[in-house]
């Protein structure tokens, strides 16, 4: 089972939400083995941090990297002496990355997505592809809280604007016999929907304010109105704002699986970087319930 942690806006909690559900699982598995009555993953669980331009899942769960892996881009490179400057590479780029002026092809390495046009439709042959690396995968294992994960997070590098190959090359590592949690980035836009791609459920987190309304139904328009897949809402922070995120999810049919409350031991746990079902292990029932209730909605 894929499961995608997304939000509308940053900050609502789901990095939070994704290394503590992870963690309890796992050490649920080791220690009491509670779950496997009700859990078709067996293999390993995958932590998969897609939230490439700021990953920060490691902080919390410390893996050991033990392998890195060069994400490229294969981006046009032009031979002037072959070029006639006909224009028809500038023509066929959905992404204005080239641009014919006179004598001259101009190439806005920022904008490519590597699709390839160009060299196909280049009369002369004048355009060939070589591999600009736009990225880093680090994977490896943290093991925290009795806890045995497989973690991998990847890193774009800074001047870049494309994440989705990025995400799209580190969710290679997901196989169809394990749990995979994925944090996507916050947003709407492309890289949340290739952290979406294929998720077998979709868990939103947002606040109970009037930017965390707006900003979940921007993310429930997303996953659920135009990719299809379930969802169910965390509530972060419950307790401040108003009462209108409940509404629209009662009057949507969206299932609220989790309410996490408005306490400064959260934020103090979570500012030092510690898990909160370590520092406060109350609240374990609580994701281990969290998980058994997706579970039951996916096989809804």
């Amino acid at each position: 089972m894929i499961i995608t942690v997304a939000s509308g806006k940053g900050g609502t909690g789901k990095t939070l939400v994704t290394v503590n559900m992870a963690v309890v699982v796992a050490s649920s598995r080791a220690t009491s083995g509670r779950i496997e009555a009700w859990d078709a993953d067996k293999g390993e669980i995958l932590i998969l941090d897609c939230d490439v331009e700021a990953p920060n899942d490691h902080l919390f769960l410390r893996p050991t990297f033990t392998r890195q892996e060069e994400v490229t881009l294969l981006a046009p490179e032009i031979d002037h002496n072959r070029c006639t400057y006909c224009g028809q590479c500038a023509d066929a780029c959905n992404y204005n990355a080239l641009a014919v002026v006179g004598e001259q092809v101009l190439f806005f390495s920022e904008l490519c997505h590597g699709c390839g046009a160009c060299s196909l439709v280049c009369p002369e042959g004048a355009i060939h592809e070589v591999p600009e690396v736009i990225g880093l995968i680090e994977e490896g294992k943290a093991s925290i809280s009795s806890a045995d994960l497989d973690f991998a997070h990847g890193i774009l590098e800074v001047g870049r604007a494309i994440p989705p190959p990025v995400i799209r090359q580190l969710k290679r590592r997901i196989t169809p016999d394990r749990l995979v949690i994925i944090d996507a980035s916050p947003g709407t836009s492309c890289p949340v929907v290739e952290a979406l791609h294929r998720a077998d459920f979709a868990l939103l987190v947002t606040e109970p304010t009037p930017f965390g309304l707006h900003d979940l139904k921007l993310t429930v328009e997303v996953a659920r109105d135009e990719m299809g897949l379930p969802v169910g809402v965390v509530i972060n922070r419950d307790g401040i704002g108003n009462e209108q995120v409940e509404e629209y999810c009662h009057a949507e049919g969206i299932p609220i699986l989790m309410r996490i409350p408005f306490d400064r031991r959260i934020a103090e746990v979570y500012s030092e970087g510690q898990l909160i079902v370590e520092a406060l292990p109350e609240y374990r029932e609580q994701f281990l319930e969290l998980y058994a209730r997706i579970r039951e909605e996916v096989n809804q």
